[in-house]
């Protein structure tokens, strides 16, 4: 429970409506329930899309998912298919969905502030004939996410146009930028990992074990 640290809490949704108002005919207006052309050519233009799942109890996790733009394959108007490339193990995601099937997805295309928001339900398949077509560098992925969709919309520019993200000139230099693998040092301490030794594996697991 948040309420020992903080004091003043909202409980009510009634109590939230009367501080932030009510959405718009538009946004209420929005939703879908099915694919048509422009969310297929939205999902077809995105390299990255953002994983939301939670376990039996409500834990959530969030999850990026990455590859050429189009990746994710929409299967028909109301069926997706999301390959699971090689990642660290943990499968949080997966074991997230066997728990609680109910999934969160974030499209994004680099230079576009709106994003595609999609919810609904996953499943985690093992088809051939469903995962060949998403071979990738000569690898076929031995698992994907397959998502039955109950509801969608485009998701307005608001964060992206507040955080600049898409305004190179606003990006921090890199020497300022946070250094993974002196992270990892301090994170998994009681490996006795050095800095340097860090950041050759994370270079080795990213030139040898992307695919």
């Amino acid at each position: 429970m948040l309420k020992p640290f903080f004091n003043e809490i909202v409980h009510t949704e009634e109590e939230l409506r009367s501080m932030l108002g009510y959405p718009s005919e538009l946004v209420r207006n929005k939703v879908f329930s099915r694919l048509d052309r422009h969310c297929r050519e939205f999902i077809a233009g995105s390299p990255l899309v953002f994983v939301a799942t939670s376990d039996a109890s409500g834990a959530c996790d969030v999850s990026p998912r990455g590859d050429a733009a189009g990746f994710v394959a929409v299967l028909d108007d109301t069926h997706l298919l999301i390959p699971e490339r090689p990642g660290n193990k943990r499968m949080d995601t997966l074991r997230n969905i066997l728990a609680n099937p109910q999934i969160g997805l974030i499209f994004i295309i680099p230079g576009l502030e709106e994003t595609l928001r999609i919810n609904g339900r996953a499943c985690i398949i093992k088809e051939q004939e469903r995962l060949q077509p998403l071979e990738a560098h000569g690898k076929i992925p031995l698992l994907g996410i397959g998502v039955e969709i109950e509801e969608g919309f485009i998701h307005c520019a608001k964060a992206f146009k507040r955080s600049k993200l898409w305004e190179q000139g606003s990006w921090p230099v890199e020497e300022t930028l946070p250094n993974p693998a002196r992270i990892l040092v301090d994170h998994a301490s009681k490996l006795g990992k050095t800095e340097e030794e860090i950041a050759a594996a994370l270079r080795d697991s990213y030139e040898k074990r992307l695919y």
